[in-house]
C-alpha cells in the first residue's frame, strides 16, 4: 500500500476570532481575513503549508454553513464536496468525529492530519518534515500523535503537554495540563518536560474511532449511525440532525487527556496560535520603540509599545505621545483601546444588545 494515497488534511475554521475584532467578525470569521497584511489569509497559508506533501483531493474543510462560499472562493483547488459543513458550534470532538466517519467511508485506510486555520509558521521546510514523519508514524502505528512545540519563554496563553521523554522522535504522553498562571508555566519550562499544546494532530481514522468508542460513546454512536448517508444527497440533513443533538466538548478533553494511546513529537518550527492582537504585536517585527506600525501611511512620535493598524493605504494615520495603545482602523470601525487589555473589548461587544449585526 501506498502509504501517501491515504494521507489527508483535515482544516478546522468554524470559529469566530472574535479577539481579532474588528478585523474578524461573525460574517467573515480571522482564518478569511488578511490580518498579518501579506495578501494571503490564514486559511490560505494553512493549505499551503500542507500542500507540498497532500494532494489537492485529499483536503477537507470543516466549517460553519456561514462560510462555504468562503472557503471555496479563497481555496479555489477545493471542490464543493470537500467543505463539510457543521449546522452549529459544538467544538471540536463531535467535528473530528464527523470528519474520521465520513473519511473512513470513502477510505478505510486514512491517515488525518488536523490544524486549526489559524496557525503561524515560520519555518515551513521543518513543518513539512515533521508533518510528514508524523503521518507515516500514525500509518503504521495504533497511537493517536499529537503535535507539541518546544517552549520559547513562559506562555500563559497556551496549554502544555508532559512528555516522558523529549528526546525521542515520538514520545508517550504523560500528562495535558491547562493554560498556566506564570509562574506555574516558568516551572515547566524550567522542568524541561514540557513542550506546548499546538492543537494539531496525527492519526489513522480507525485509531480516532476506537478511541472515541472508548471514551466518547455517544458521539461515536451518533456519527457511527450516519454511515449510509455520508457521501449522499441526504448527507447534510441528517448532520445537522446529529449536530444539534450531541454536546459540546473539545477533542483534548474528550479523548486526548483520558486516551492511554497517546504520542507527541516536539518541533520546533517558529509556532504560534495568533488568537489575539497581542500575540499578533508579540509575534510581529517593530521600530526603535516597540511600535507595530501596520500600514501605507502611519507617523509615530513619541510613541512607544503601539501597535497601529491601518487598512486604508490613502488614509494617513499620525500618532503623537501615544504608549501601549491597539488602534485598529478599518472601512467602518475605528478600535482604540489599551494594548494589554483588548479582552474588555471582546465583553463590550457581546455585551452591547444595541449594537448593529454587521459590526459583531
Amino acid at each position: 500500500m501506498e502509504f501517501k494515497n491515504h494521507f489527508y488534511c483535515v482544516i478546522m475554521a468554524g470559529g469566530i476570532g472574535s479577539r481579532f475584532w474588528p478585523l474578524s467578525r461573525e460574517s467573515k470569521p480571522k482564518q478569511f481575513v488578511d490580518i498579518l497584511g501579506i495578501g494571503k489569509t490564514f486559511i490560505q497559508l494553512t493549505y499551503e503549508r500542507f500542500s507540498s506533501f497532500i494532494s489537492p483531493e485529499n483536503f477537507m474543510v470543516v466549517t460553519g454553513k456561514a462560510y462555504k462560499e468562503q472557503v471555496l472562493e479563497q481555496l479555489p483547488a477545493l471542490k464543493e464536496e470537500q467543505v463539510w459543513l457543521e449546522p452549529e458550534r459544538r467544538n471540536t470532538a463531535p467535528c473530528l468525529a464527523y470528519a474520521a466517519y465520513k473519511l473512513r467511508e470513502k477510505d478505510p485506510d486514512a491517515v488525518m492530519v488536523v490544524t486549526p486555520a489559524d496557525h503561524l509558521i515560520i519555518d515551513t521546510a521543518t513543518f513539512s518534515r515533521v508533518m510528514q514523519q508524523s503521518l507515516a508514524y500514525a500509518a503504521g502505528q495504533d497511537r493517536l500523535v499529537t503535535i507539541g512545540i518546544t517552549p520559547t519563554f513562559p506562555s500563559t496563553g497556551y496549554g502544555y503537554i508532559e512528555v516522558e521523554d523529549k528526546h525521542t522522535a515520538f514520545s508517550r504522553v504523560l500528562s495535558f495540563k491547562e493554560k498556566p498562571d506564570y509562574d506555574r508555566a516558568k516551572s515547566f519550562l524550567e522542568h524541561g518536560g514540557y513542550v506546548w499544546n499546538s492543537g494539531m494532530f496525527v492519526w489513522s481514522v480507525n485509531t480516532i474511532i476506537r478511541e472515541m468508542t472508548v471514551w466518547l460513546l455517544d458521539i461515536a454512536d451518533a456519527f457511527a449511525g450516519l454511515a449510509e448517508s455520508y457521501w449522499t444527497p441526504g448527507e447534510q440533513s441528517a448532520v445537522d440532525k446529529v449536530y444539534v443533538a450531541s454536546r459540546s466538548i473539545s477533542i483534548d478533553f474528550g479523548v486526548m487527556e483520558k486516551s492511554h494511546k497517546v504520542d507527541v513529537t516536539c518541533a520546533d518550527f517558529g509556532w504560534s496560535d495568533l488568537g489575539t492582537w497581542t500575540s499578533l504585536y508579540e509575534q510581529s517585527g517593530k521600530d526603535e520603540a516597540e511600535n507595530v506600525l501596520s500600514g501605507e501611511q502611519i507617523i509615530a512620535n513619541d510613541t512607544r509599545n503601539c501597535f497601529v493598524k491601518e487598512l486604508n493605504p490613502d488614509k494617513l494615520v499620525v500618532a503623537d505621545s501615544l504608549e501601549d495603545l491597539l488602534v485598529v482602523d478599518t472601512e467602518d470601525v475605528l478600535l482604540i483601546c489599551p494594548r494589554t487589555d483588548e479582552g474588555r473589548v471582546k465583553q463590550i461587544i457581546e455585551g452591547s444588545v444595541s449594537l448593529k449585526k454587521e459590526y459583531k
